[in-house]
């Protein structure tokens, strides 16, 4: 049994002015003592909190930041930034895939990510042939975790169509595409890798309403969750385009047509869902079910503002993603979501959760909560049963200076533009220590190599 001792400790929902804490050899905390004795434990200075969840990451996309503003003949728009993206995959082997994932999943870790939700649509080889084991781009995606030490919620993503009513898939897509038994062959082969693995469970994810016909999407969502009990994840209302697109063929938006057509409820996650009306919001709010907000991504694809005010008013759950990976940052997530409606409704501390409340202190409690709920692991806080995912921030670093309690969030969230993440933790195990990861030099080496080959490719 591993023995820690901190001089501050969040546990998600209260500070401790000292803590305790064992954690079991699988990872688990066992025992929390506040103000426990230190004696025989590894001290550990600095300001102790629950490691942060990623609930929405497309790992390959991390090859590409930055090369997609360059500006077009014609407006720019998320379908001109697709294309970008869809050039990079085009060639992409498993071996780049594994690479790209360990260099991601490091800078997370360094970033004061614990866990992430990878949502996997890279199927097939680049002429769009299954590979001998159909689900050998999901399985580089878990290799890559389990070398950096981040825990995975693995997402393969069920795509079948290149828009709503059954439109064929583009020639960009062919990679993609699955029918429900090969969809499933790639779940069950994912089940049965992560079933002894405490850092990893497995979801699924019907990519989009307008990648999957309703017959389709019904078929996995009832399939998966009579075998299985992990999330379930899908994009939705993430662009004014996609909105109209789903009004042409329904007669209802997005979210409405969910809400309509399925039992949506808490082991689901609507990434973005940018675009709702009042009463889609508080309907979506009722379910139980996250809003996956990525808001450095929707911001460089210039999708929009969710109404996250009246979400929160209406009760609903929320995490965060870095989704295209443009920020690894989950401080830049939570500011800017909290900027976003500062500067939408003109006034500030939107999302404090109540007056004379610290505003940094709830974005990260709400973040952990839904982060840990979309996940379907149990993380998101430091308690008795729950994962030892644990970032200590840097009391030393000038940002944190004379700040005590929540001053120390509000300060991390909105004036820590350098970083202050220290040690990072994950089910026991120390992989980052004074801001360096473990096998930080080995896995950017590989890093390189995969860009270099990727961009002669190109």
């Amino acid at each position: 049994m591993r023995k820690l001792f901190f001089d501050r400790l969040f546990t998600g929902d209260q500070w401790l002015s000292s803590a305790r804490v064992e954690i079991d050899p699988h990872g688990d905390i066992e025992s929390i003592f506040p103000s426990g004795d230190p004696e025989g434990c590894e001290r550990l200075s600095g300001y102790a909190i629950p490691g942060i969840p990623n609930l929405h990451s497309h790992a390959h996309q991390r090859a590409m930041v930055g090369l997609a503003e360059r500006s077009g003949a014609s407006s720019d728009s998320f379908w001109t930034w697709r294309k970008v993206m869809y050039d990079h995959l085009s060639l992409m082997e498993p071996e780049d895939l594994e690479a790209i994932a360990a260099q991601l999943y490091v800078e997370m870790l360094k970033a004061g990510y614990t866990a992430v939700a990878e949502f996997q649509y890279l199927h097939h080889d680049p002429q769009g042939r299954a590979y001998e084991n159909r689900a050998e781009m999901s399985l580089r995606t878990l290799a890559a975790a389990r070398a950096a030490g981040i825990g995975m919620t693995s997402l393969p993503v069920l795509y079948a169509h290149g828009g709503f009513g059954g439109k064929p898939p583009a020639p960009g897509q062919a990679r993609f595409i699955n029918d429900i038994e090969d969809f499933l062959e790639i779940v069950s082969a994912l089940s049965r890798e992560s079933q002894e693995d405490p850092n990893a469970a497995v979801g699924i994810a019907p990519h989009s309403l307008r990648a999957v016909t309703p017959l389709l999407l019904g078929a996995a969502v009832d399939s998966f969750t009579h075998s299985y009990s992990g999330p379930i994840h899908i994009h939705v209302s993430e662009q004014v385009q996609e909105v109209h697109d789903c009004l042409a063929w329904s007669s209802l938006r997005p979210v409405e047509w969910l809400l309509n057509n399925l039992r949506v409820d808490e082991r689901w996650c609507l990434i973005h869902a940018t675009h709702l009306t009042t009463e889609e919001t508080r309907g979506l709010a009722a379910t139980g079910a996250v809003v996956g907000l990525c808001p450095t991504t929707e911001a460089n694809l210039g999708d929009g503002l969710f109404n996250a005010s009246v979400f929160e008013r209406a009760g609903g759950r929320w995490g965060i993603g870095s989704d295209s990976h443009i920020s690894l940052d989950p401080v830049e997530e939570l500011r800017w979501l909290e900027y976003g409606q500062r500067l939408s409704r003109r006034r500030r501390t939107v999302l404090s959760g109540g007056p004379q409340r610290s505003t940094g202190r709830h974005l990260l409690s709400r973040a952990l909560q839904g982060g840990a709920q979309a996940c379907g692991r149990e993380v998101g806080s430091l308690a008795k049963g729950k994962r030892a995912d644990i970032v200590v921030l840097d009391t030393e670093h000038p940002a944190a200076w004379e700040r005590v309690g929540d001053e120390v969030l509000d300060t991390w969230v909105f004036a820590g533009n350098t970083p202050m993440v220290k040690d990072v933790i994950v089910g026991g195990k120390t992989l980052v220590e004074a801001g360096r990861h473990r096998s930080e030099e080995a896995i950017a080496s590989r890093f390189r190599k995969a860009l270099s080959s990727l961009r002669s490719r190109l």
